[in-house]
This record gives structure tokens, C-alpha cells and sequence, in this order.
């Protein structure tokens, strides 16, 4: 059993014969092993051998293999422990599950079982580190900007655009998919600015009634129409003095647009209904989880208020794109809705981890989020194991595969026409999402999606 640590294992048994066989297999599986021949002196020992893996008889003089186990917990709650005897039963087989050993093994041993169980032990550890590490990066705040999480390359140059930006008035538009965190990011330019004691105003134009729209972002006095009955101030003049966030903008009314446009540019404002001309100060974010140029293209966001808003650019990068992020996002989750819980820890094991890395997440961290959640809930003991996520993510969504299958003298363009279609696959058909897992320009996926015949 290759591994890049040996593990430390502590054989206890009062016989010494059983003490030598235990400690030439352990050693031909790679293990590093002491002996002790009763629990006191085991209790001595692992002091100073600090072991990954104790394994003791139940039955010795003095100290019970219960009684080690008992101790051995009370110092290192995580000491993973292994009880054999030759007197075994079904309670007390359940007594010593309960008290926290690893497994409970009867003798004569069987050794191949014993073998799983110290692979399986390994297998623990390597995942409590792990899980130690990212608790470590936490603590000392690596891979975090404000409440923002992750060290992906594209993150950090999130985290410098918006230290950047924050320390001017420049109007700023975000892009990204929906549940990348829009809204955390406006945030952060809040905080960060000049403007933080002001208030931070958000609106979701995707979520205003069209009806409605008008008054809610400019205003109304009483009587601007039915059901008016006194004065509304519109989230411009609730901005003043700190900064307003327009999230999906291209879903604004076209007619509504040139209003917006003139009010972003001139600082002032009428409300519906009113003849009086209100200043305000407030610095705008705009954010769109379309492509801006694209919307422009299809007649949903003028051109003219596209080039208004489109002065410093933020893009947020889908969770798809940075996948060493995933980890360090769910286990942060797990702390979240454990921290409502005392003394609940959770943890992610590895099957879970690959898996978690290995899907497309098309709702990015807010369906990250959501599934953590949803895990937290139906978990019982101290890992988050894949029985705990939903079904179609542990199928990888559709169960497309991440491979491609070239046969000998293929061309580059059909090699070419494969990998486009494979991820194109994989990103759901989202071109905006393929085009940048490939490296490339969105045009350059149209265009060739059109010579292959293929109108998404």
C-alpha cells in the first residue's frame, strides 16, 4: 500500500505472539508500528508516538480495552481506534461502535479485513486533512475577500478590480451568470468606497411588475395615478449619498431606458407625476447576466445607455471555472449552517469532493449553496457522503462524459467540431459558458455552430 506518509499505528495486546504477527503485517502493509502490552503503557506511548490508528484487545489486566478507547477519545476525540477480542458479541460489538471505534474485529483476525480497515483508515485521514487545511485557510482568512470565497486566479483579479474600483465614483457594470454573486460583488465596492456609512440600495429590475417599475426606481408624488396616495421617494433619492445596484438591467422596459439614461447622466430626477427637478449623489453598479453586447443586438438594452454604464467592467467567473474554489465554498456552507447548530461538525469526504468538483453547477454558488444545505439536513454523522446529494448531481447532471473518442487520421477540424460539441454538451448548451471554458470569443462558437448547421 504505496502512500506518501507511512501510517502510525499502536498495536495493544496482552499476548505477545498476537502483538508480533500484528506488527509484521502492519509493517509489510507499509505501516509504522509500536507495541504495548496493557493500556497503561499504550496511554505512555501514544503520547509521544502520537498514532493515526490504535488497535487493542478488549479483554487485558488493568486497563479494558473500553477503558483505553474512553481515554484514548477524551485526548483526541478524531484517534481512530480498532477493538478485537475473542469473546465477541452483537452488544458488545454495538458498545464499541457506539463509544466511537472505528471498527470491532474478533480473533482469530481476518486479515484481508483488516487490511480494508486500514485502507479505509487512511483513506479518513487523508480527508481529515484535508478538511483540517481548509479549516486552516479559513482561520487565517487565505482564499477570502470580505464574504467573498476563493483563490481561483480569476477571483483574485475580481478582488483587485473591486479594490480598484471602490476607490472612485466610476460607474461599474458586472456580467456573469445568475448565482455567481452580483450583488455580493456591488457589495464589496460599497464597503470598500468612500461611500460606506452611505446606504446601499439594490433593486432587481427582473422582479419589479412593469406597471410598477416607474415609480419604484424614480419616484412618484400623490396622486400621479390611481392608487398614488402620498409620496414616494424612488431608490435614487433612497441612494443618496452611498451607492444604488440595478441588477439585470437589460430586463428594464426599453421605453423606460432613456429615462434611466438621462437620469445616470445628469445626477437629477423628476418623479413620476412631479414637475420639480430633485439632485441627487448616488454612485450606480449595474449588473446583467447577459452578454451586453448581445442584449444590445436583440433590442433589449439601448446602446446608447449600454455605453453610459459600460465604463468599468467586472466580470464574474461561473463556478465551472473555477473548480478548485468548490471545496473551500461548500466546507465554508458547512460552517455556516453548522455554526446554528452547537457542537454540530460536518465534513466533505473524497467521493463527495470529486463529485462536487466534477458538476456543472449551472446555478453556480447560490445552487452550491442550496445543495450543501439540503446535504447538512440529511446527514447523521460527521461526513458529508454522496447519498447526501441529489441524485442528478451524482450522476454529473445529464451523465455526459468528459470524454471524446478520436479515431486515427482525424483532421483538426473535426477534432475541433468534437470538442466544441462535447462542451457545449457539458455547459448545457450556454455558448456565453462554453465560449470561455474554451478559451475563446462567443462569436467564434456561433460561427462555427451556424457551419455545422446547429441553431441553438
Amino acid at each position: 500500500m504505496a502512500r506518501s506518509r507511512r501510517l502510525r499505528v499502536l498495536v495493544v495486546d496482552d499476548e505477545a505472539a498476537i502483538r508480533e504477527v500484528l506488527r509484521l503485517r502492519l509493517a509489510e502493509w507499509g505501516c509504522a508500528v509500536k507495541l504495548a502490552e496493557n493500556g497503561e503503557e499504550a496511554t505512555s506511548k501514544s503520547k509521544a508516538f502520537q498514532p493515526d490508528l490504535v488497535i487493542s484487545d478488549v479483554v487485558m489486566p488493568g486497563m479494558t480495552g473500553f477503558d483505553l478507547l474512553r481515554s484514548l477519545q477524551r485526548s483526541d476525540p478524531e484517534r481512530l481506534v480498532i477493538l478485537m477480542t475473542c469473546y465477541g458479541s452483537v452488544e458488545m460489538a454495538v458498545e464499541a461502535l457506539q463509544n466511537g471505534a472505528k471498527d470491532f474485529l474478533t480473533k482469530p483476525l481476518d486479515y484481508s479485513k483488516l487490511k480494508s480497515t486500514i485502507e479505509q483508515a487512511q483513506t479518513e485521514l487523508k480527508t481529515r486533512g484535508r478538511s483540517h487545511r481548509l479549516a486552516s485557510a479559513r482561520r487565517n482568512e487565505e482564499g477570502r475577500f470580505g464574504d467573498f470565497v476563493g483563490s481561483d486566479r480569476k477571483m483574485r483579479e475580481v478582488y483587485r478590480s473591486i479594490e480598484d474600483v471602490a476607490k472612485t465614483d466610476t460607474p461599474v457594470l458586472i456580467t456573469g451568470e445568475s448565482g455567481t454573486g452580483k450583488e455580493l460583488t456591488a457589495h464589496s465596492i460599497h464597503y470598500h468606497s468612500q461611500r460606506r456609512h452611505g446606504p446601499f440600495v439594490a433593486i432587481n429590475t427582473a422582479a419589479i411588475p412593469k406597471e410598477l417599475m416607474e415609480s419604484e426606481i424614480f419616484g412618484h408624488e400623490k396622486g400621479a395615478f390611481t392608487g398614488a396616495k402620498g409620496v414616494r421617494e424612488g431608490c435614487f433619492e433612497q441612494a443618496d449619498r452611498g451607492t444604488l445596484f440595478l441588477d439585470e438591467i437589460a430586463e428594464m422596459p426599453i421605453s423606460l431606458q432613456p429615462k434611466l439614461l438621462r437620469v445616470l447622466e445628469g445626477n437629477n430626477l423628476r418623479r413620476v407625476g412631479g414637475c420639480e427637478e430633485l439632485h441627487f449623489d448616488v454612485r450606480s453598479v449595474v449588473a446583467t447576466n447577459r452578454d451586453p453586447r448581445d442584449a444590445v443586438r436583440k433590442g433589449l438594452l439601448r446602446e446608447d445607455l449600454f455605453y453610459r454604464i459600460d465604463v468599468f467592467r467586472i466580470h464574474l467567473p461561473a463556478l465551472c471555472e473555477r473548480p478548485g474554489d468548490i471545496p473551500l465554498l461548500a466546507q465554508h456552507f458547512l460552517d455556516i449552517f453548522g455554526s446554528q447548530q452547537k457542537n454540530r461538525i460536518l465534513r466533505l469526504d473524497e467521493k463527495t469532493v470529486s463529485i462536487l468538483t466534477a458538476y456543472a453547477w449551472p446555478g453556480n454558488v447560490r445552487e452550491l449553496r442550496n445543495v450543501i444545505q439540503r446535504a447538512f439536513v440529511l446527514a447523521k454523522g460527521e461526513w458529508i457522503k454522496p447519498v447526501h446529494l441529489p441524485r442528478h448531481i451524482r450522476n454529473r447532471g445529464s451523465g455526459i462524459s468528459d470524454s471524446i473518442v478520436l479515431e486515427a487520421g482525424a483532421t483538426l477540424e473535426e477534432i475541433t467540431k468534437q470538442v466544441i460539441l462535447k462542451t457545449l454538451e457539458q455547459c448545457r448548451h450556454n455558448k456565453a459558458r462554453t465560449a470561455r471554458r474554451l478559451g475563446i470569443d462567443v462569436k467564434t462558437v456561433r460561427s462555427r455552430l451556424k457551419s455545422y448547421g446547429i441553431t441553438l
